[in-house]
C-alpha cells in the first residue's frame, strides 16, 4: 500500500511567492519598469515633437521641415449638434499662420497613445489638449501618418477632431 502526502507549503515559501507576484505586478504598472520605446518609435514622436516646438515658437521654417513634400491636412469637426465635416487645410495657409506673429503662444500638447510602424511607414494615435497661451481652446485626437524618406522620418497627413467638451 502506498500514501499520498500533500505538499504543504511553508511559511518561507508563501512568502518567496507573494514576493515574486508584487514585483511582477509592480513592474506591469510601473513606466519605469516597462520596456523602453524602439529609436524607430523614438525618432517618429521626435518628429511630431518638432512640428509642436514649431509651432509654439512661431517658426514655419522649423515646422516646414517635419514635412513630406504633398503633405496633406484634414481638419475634422463642426459645432455641438451639427453634423461633422471634413475640411482639407491648405499646408501654405497654415505655415503662414504659424509664421505670422499672434500674441498668443499656439500650445498643441499631445500625448503619444499609439505609435505602429511597418517599415517606411508610421501611423501615430495622439490625444490633445490646445491652448492658446494658457488658456485652453479645445481637445481632440491627431492621426499621423509619416513616410521614411532619405532625410528621415516626415508627416505625410495629419487629421484631427476637435471639441469643446468631453475632454480629459
Amino acid at each position: 500500500m502506498f500514501t499520498v502526502s500533500f505538499y504543504k507549503p511553508t511559511s518561507i515559501f508563501l512568502k518567496h511567492i507573494s514576493a515574486t507576484l508584487l514585483l511582477l505586478a509592480a513592474s506591469a504598472t510601473n513606466p519605469a519598469l516597462a520596456q523602453k520605446a524602439s529609436p524607430e518609435t523614438e525618432a517618429v514622436k521626435s518628429i511630431i515633437t518638432t512640428f509642436f516646438d514649431g509651432m509654439r515658437r512661431g517658426d514655419s521654417t522649423m515646422v516646414r521641415r517635419t514635412l513630406a513634400p504633398a503633405a496633406v491636412f484634414h481638419g475634422f469637426g463642426g459645432e455641438p449638434g451639427q453634423t461633422p465635416t471634413l475640411e482639407i487645410e491648405s499646408i501654405n495657409g497654415f505655415l503662414k499662420a504659424v509664421g505670422t506673429p499672434h500674441p498668443q503662444i499656439w500650445d498643441e500638447r499631445v500625448t503619444f497613445e499609439r505609435v505602429l510602424i511597418d517599415a517606411n511607414l508610421a501611423s501615430v494615435w495622439a490625444p490633445y489638449e490646445f491652448y492658446l497661451g494658457s488658456k485652453f481652446s479645445h481637445c481632440g485626437y491627431d492621426s499621423f501618418q509619416l513616410v521614411r524618406l532619405a532625410d528621415g522620418w516626415k508627416i505625410a497627413h495629419v487629421i484631427d477632431t476637435r471639441r469643446k467638451e468631453k475632454c480629459k
